[in-house]
């Protein structure tokens, strides 16, 4: 269950098969309590993605993108520490690009005042 005290963000990830980064900047203070995760397309390999806050990595935040059953698969975690946002805090989602084929992550960040 939400609180009021719960707003989103979204984001994406062009091609979780790129390295590359994705970033988001956060409007108003508090904490990240969940990042979803949803792939649009089949994969192979493993991509590792991670999630950092003002350069500085969240803790328990990983997601490894596994391309067993990758098509249209959901991830959800939950950063235990160094998740704190402020005003003006850039939020940053990171692929390894270690899977192939193209395929969009669209991203959800639950943040917490």
């Amino acid at each position: 269950m939400r609180t009021l005290n719960d707003y989103f963000l979204t984001s994406h990830i062009p091609s979780v098969s790129t390295a590359s980064s994705t970033f988001v900047v956060v409007p108003d203070g508090g904490r990240i309590v969940k990042i979803f995760a949803h792939n649009k397309a089949a994969t192979t390999g493993t991509a590792a993605i991670s999630f950092e806050i003002d350069g500085v990595a969240c803790t328990s935040a990983a997601i490894s993108h596994v391309a067993s059953g990758s098509a249209g698969k959901q991830y959800e975690v939950e950063p235990t520490s160094l998740n704190n946002v402020n005003e003006g805090s850039v939020i940053e989602a990171i692929t390894n690009g270690g899977s192939t084929n193209a395929s969009k992550m669209e991203l959800t960040y639950v943040i917490r005042r």
